[in-house]
């Protein structure tokens, strides 16, 4: 009995854990938090849910996992808008990112950060206020990038660190809640070009 226990505990999982967080990902990215169930989870990534609680722990526990890899591959654009030069390079950076990411052909369409807690009832409320930190989080980096920019002398005299942050940020997210209602690409480029004509000289 004890050998066979042994056995049981180091064998090796049979499927690709990459591959099955990928599918979740698209899950929650498509559905919501809420809105994808257990079976709707398990079903994509071509598991059990023993292998799923054993692999990647419970629902909320997969749905951090699974935005963990959406910031670090689909919204990564992100992190690297923060690289650009200036803080009008920055803005246009992340809005086109956040175009292209929002209406990718081979993905759902809209964000995973913004519509995976959207109409999220007390059983959502992880997600929602994991997901509300996310984005705190993105519009904290960006108000630093700017600031450090106005530090610099890449903004004009009077110019709001946190303003134009919060003015990146929502129109990033007004993108993205329009990529979702079936807004295309192309329109969706004119907002971001709009939005950046209206930056600070």
């Amino acid at each position: 009995m004890t050998g066979q226990g042994n056995t049981a505990v180091g064998r090796p999982r049979s499927f690709d854990t990459d591959e099955a967080l990928h599918q979740a990902m698209l899950v929650f990215w498509k559905q919501g938090y809420e809105g994808a169930s257990l079976t709707d989870l398990t079903g994509a990534m071509g598991i059990t849910k023993t292998s799923m609680y054993a692999a990647f722990g419970n629902k909320e526990q997969l749905f951090r996992k699974a935005l963990e890899r959406y910031t670090d591959g689909p919204a990564a654009y992100g992190l690297r808008a923060l690289e650009e030069p200036t803080a009008r390079a920055v803005a246009a950076a992340f809005l086109n990112g956040s175009v292209r990411t929002t209406t990718q052909p081979d993905c759902p369409a809209g964000c995973l950060g913004v519509q995976g807690a959207l109409a999220a009832g007390e059983a959502g409320t992880p997600a929602h206020e994991v997901l509300a930190e996310w984005r705190n989080v993105a519009g904290r980096r960006l108000e630093e990038r700017f600031r450090r920019a106005a530090e610099e002398g890449d903004l004009p005299p009077g110019a709001s660190a946190r303003r134009l942050a919060l003015y990146v940020m929502t129109v990033a997210f007004g993108i993205a809640v329009q990529a979702a209602g079936g807004i295309g690409r192309a329109d969706l480029q004119e907002v971001a070009d709009a939005a950046m004509d209206a930056w600070p000289a």
